[in-house]
């Protein structure tokens, strides 16, 4: 089997039902940016981190890997089997963000990215994540989009946000916490 289709050259690409859009369609930005964020989460779990963390940082690639399914198919047309998605996926992160944040201290400012490259590495993750929901609740609007797929993506920025200061936290580097200047009078 060859990578290369030539399929794509003139600016098209196949959905999985076999519907031919263009490269720059809302659904192909989606399931691009949720395969960017997926990269971004592979480079987090190749970083110093817990065994724990990165057991679920690879649970979550997998389930990535399914919104990318659920994404890339045509909704009208595709008869595929797509991997199972349910609420327990979303339960997980919100019971990881619960548990990481009994051992944090509490949350009094805003935190910029930075501190060490795992941390930024998770607040890139976390934009990404956010673009990428940002993109799918675009979708949503216009086409059949799973509800669990954007909340999925909304808790999963959290839980990254959460996995960094948890990082912060497990290897003793202060908060880059964001103190506003304020005009004196």
């Amino acid at each position: 089997m060859k990578i290369y289709t030539k399929t794509g050259d003139k600016g098209f690409t196949s959905l999985i039902g076999g519907t031919r859009v263009p490269k720059h369609h809302l659904r192909i930005d989606s399931y691009g940016t949720v395969d960017e964020l997926n990269s971004y989460i592979g480079l987090i779990r190749d970083q110093d981190l817990a065994p724990h963390d990165k057991d679920l940082l690879k649970e979550i690639q997998d389930r990535l890997f399914t919104i990318g399914s659920s994404l890339a198919a045509d909704p009208e047309k595709s008869k595929m089997v797509i991997p199972d998605f349910d609420l327990t996926d979303i339960e997980l992160l919100e019971q990881e963000m619960d548990t990481i944040n009994e051992t944090l201290p509490p949350l009094k400012h805003f935190i910029l990215p930075g501190g060490s490259n795992t941390i930024s590495y998770c607040h890139i993750a976390r934009c990404v994540c956010r673009r990428a929901e940002r993109l799918v609740v675009h979708l949503a609007e216009e086409s059949v989009v799973d509800d669990k797929v954007i909340i999925y993506l909304n808790r999963l920025s959290d839980y990254l946000f959460t996995l960094g200061r948890k990082v912060a936290n497990d290897h003793k580097i202060p908060e880059n916490q964001w103190i506003p200047r304020l005009k004196k009078n």
